[in-house]
């Protein structure tokens, strides 16, 4: 009987998911309180309550608070550390938001756009310690996501950007690595061609559908699809499975668009895409990205074709680059 009550518990045993650790330290120990809190900062642990902190469970990670927990004793204080699970997945879910890194993940892209705008003057010393520093602080990042996201992945390919400019100006002997081997295209090859992509499109196919119109092919007729294989001999396609144009890497079919045509660098467009990157797959927030959204959302529910969804998508989108270009040039 013993035996199966001891097999029954190993059964129904559960791996623990987190690690708790509960101290408290006399308030005149300034110092070892500090030291503490700064180490646990950098492990990625989060503050539930004063001297309550948490952290996904790792062997490594329960010895450095193992450390922590005699270095709190040490110092005249006391301390539990605990692994607890959580009491079911909705509770998981919330304590693994609580870690999410992405509006670290939105600063660490800043820095780098704010970079690049620099590069032309400044010297090559500077640009490559700048470029070491940025490494540095998305290293920082990384070590502590435990949970990654589509914005760890935009941050790394900004960063890529950043490496590959930087090698471009000072060293353009040198081989270098490539963001994503996105083969540019030449815009008088595809006049007057009729584009395919999925029927009842959204975000990304009805963005990429306008940027076809206003930047690459004014003429373009669009064909929507019942099933990929149904794209017409000669068209191009776009925004599905083995399409011309499609998301590759972490760029979304828009993003591909830009890069394939050398757009990419025309601010409001950038700032399109990143607005379009996130409502389609996710990653770092974009203020406009909610209004967008709605406004698209209004369209599809009203509009009686997909020819018609697309007539007033492309009218909202080029609103938003109109303010966005009167917004640029205030700027300037």
């Amino acid at each position: 009987m013993l035996f199966h009550i001891l097999h029954m518990r190993k059964v129904l045993y559960m791996p623990q998911t987190w690690l708790s650790l509960i101290m408290s330290l006399p308030t005149q120990n300034s110092t070892a309180r500090m030291r503490v809190w700064r180490s646990l900062k950098s492990l990625g642990c989060v503050a539930l309550r004063d001297g309550v902190y948490l952290i996904p469970y790792g062997v490594e990670i329960k010895q450095i608070l193992d450390n922590h927990l005699q270095d709190v004793c040490d110092s005249g204080g006391s301390g539990y550390l605990l692994a607890v699970d959580a009491t079911d997945k909705q509770q998981s879910e919330t304590l693994k938001r609580l870690f999410d890194r992405t509006a670290d993940y939105a600063s660490a892209i800043e820095a780098i756009k704010q970079f690049r705008s620099t590069l032309k003057g400044i010297e090559e010393g500077a640009a490559r310690r700048g470029i070491n520093r940025l490494r540095r602080e998305l290293a920082a990042i990384t070590a502590v996501d435990f949970y990654p996201n589509q914005a760890r992945d935009q941050a790394m390919t900004a960063l890529l950007g950043a490496e590959t400019e930087v090698e471009s100006r000072f060293s353009p002997g040198e081989p270098r690595a490539r963001p994503e081997a996105i083969t540019r295209c030449d815009k008088t090859d595809y006049q007057g061609r009729i584009w395919a992509t999925r029927q009842r499109p959204w975000i990304d196919r009805l963005a990429s559908a306008w940027l076809i119109k206003r930047y690459i092919d004014p003429k373009a007729s669009f064909c929507w699809l019942a099933k990929p294989k149904d794209c017409p001999k000669g068209a191009v396609g776009f925004d599905f499975d083995g399409a011309e144009f499609t998301h590759q890497g972490n760029k979304v079919t828009f993003e591909v668009l830009l890069a394939s045509f050398g757009l990419q660098e025309q601010e409001p467009l950038s700032r399109l895409g990143a607005a379009v990157h996130y409502l389609d797959v996710g990653g770092v927030p974009r203020p406009e990205a909610a209004g967008l959204e709605l406004i698209l959302r209004g369209a599809r529910a009203s509009a009686d074709s997909d020819d018609a969804l697309l007539k007033q998508a492309i009218k909202t989108f080029d609103l938003i680059h109109a303010a966005w270009l009167q917004e640029l040039k205030a700027d300037l």
